[in-house]
C-alpha cells in the first residue's frame, strides 16, 4: 500500500464520515452503534468491503422516505448487526479456527 492509497483512503472516510454526520440524530446514534459493533466483532470482509458505506446509502434512503431508524433496523439493533454479518467470517471465528476451536474459559 502506498502513500497515495492512505490519502486516497484517508479523503475516502472523511467523505464517509460527512455522510454520517449529515444524517438525523437517531439514525447517528444507532450508526455509531452500528459502527461500534462491527469494529468489535471484526467481519474480515469490513476493511475490505463497502458495508459501512451501504449502511449510510440504506439510511439515507430511509432519511429520504421519511422513516425513523428503527423502522429501518428494527428494535432489536443488536439483531440488525448480526443478520447484516451473519454469513461474514469474522476474526473471532479465524482465531477460533487457528486454536482448533479451543475455548479457555
Amino acid at each position: 500500500m502506498g502513500i497515495q492509497d492512505l490519502i486516497e483512503g484517508k479523503k475516502q472516510w472523511r467523505a464517509h464520515l460527512a455522510r454520517v454526520k449529515a444524517l438525523p440524530p437517531d439514525y447517528r446514534i444507532v450508526y455509531a452503534e452500528l459502527q461500534r459493533y462491527l469494529f468489535k466483532v471484526g467481519p474480515v470482509s469490513l476493511t475490505e468491503g463497502n458495508l459501512l458505506a451501504e449502511l449510510v446509502d440504506f439510511f439515507e434512503e430511509g432519511v429520504a422516505a421519511g422513516k425513523g431508524v428503527l423502522e429501518l433496523t428494527g428494535k432489536d439493533v443488536a439483531a440488525f448487526a448480526d443478520n447484516l454479518i451473519k454469513d461474514t467470517p469474522t476474526y473471532a471465528d479465524q482465531y477460533q479456527d487457528a486454536s482448533g476451536g479451543k475455548s479457555e474459559a
